[in-house]
């Protein structure tokens, strides 16, 4: 596992956008696995940027996101499938039809998720998979627990993830109890993992999730088992890995 820290908030997310960049422009038809939240926003901004002044081209780009809520329309202002239009989706080039946001609003979602998984499969697998980190250690909603489910699948978040969101929501009776997320199989057959994570909150998960131990109640850990992974943080983030050393 590679670890590369950065000076502050700012490099991490340049850091992200040119490796994000660098995969475009070495495969023009790149199948891109997509994070929410607040830590890669910069990283959008910045490879929003990209498109305008260096022509970086999405044309041919796929893109997969790793989760949604349950209940949220996708105009919902804390949808990601707002959240992904906002930040990034209507200041690119993707095509729509390129775009691939996991959805749990049919009546059978089930169906939706095993379907999710095989659209991954036939359009190759992803390339390049951007991850945060929950303060819990979650990956995608990939919640702590004794068993975690392999492929794309229905999750009950935590109390802790349902604190964490609740910022985004007028009151915390707002924040949505279920999501849709990809499972840990589906993220571990990325060829590439790329994780983010961003300030004081994250240390300890990120310190437990380099400990060399792998568990499932921290999702993150499995991330040591991956072939190509690289983590970037920053100074904050990664405090405790240099305070232990």
């Amino acid at each position: 596992m590679k670890i590369v820290i950065a000076a502050d908030y700012r490099e991490l997310s340049q850091m992200a956008a040119e490796i994000v960049a660098e995969q475009v422009r070495t495969n023009k038809n790149s199948v891109l696995g997509l994070a929410t939240g607040s830590t890669p926003e910069c990283m959008y901004a910045i490879l929003s940027q990209m498109h305008r002044q260096d022509n970086l081209d999405f044309s041919g780009v796929i893109t997969f996101n790793l989760d949604e809520y349950v209940g949220l329309a996708p105009d919902h202002p804390q949808s990601y499938h707002y959240y992904m239009k906002n930040h990034f989706f209507n200041q690119v080039n993707v095509k729509s039809c390129n775009i691939n946001i996991p959805c749990a609003e049919k009546n059978n979602p089930e169906k939706v998720c095993l379907e999710y998984d095989q659209n991954i499969n036939n359009s190759g697998g992803i390339d390049l998979q951007v991850l945060g980190i929950g303060t819990n250690g979650h990956i995608g909603f990939n919640e702590p627990d004794r068993f975690l489910s392999v492929d794309t699948h229905i999750v009950d978040l935590t109390e802790e993830t349902i604190e964490a969101n609740c910022r985004f929501f007028e009151s915390k009776n707002e924040v949505p109890r279920r999501a849709v997320t990809m499972g840990v199989g589906s993220i571990m057959k990325a060829k590439k993992i790329m994780l983010l994570a961003s300030g004081f909150h994250k240390a300890k998960a990120v310190k437990e999730m380099l400990s060399g131990k792998v568990t499932t109640e921290l999702p993150a850990s499995l991330l040591q088992l991956h072939h190509d992974p690289l983590v970037i943080l920053d100074h904050e983030a990664a405090s405790l890995l240099q305070a232990k050393e």
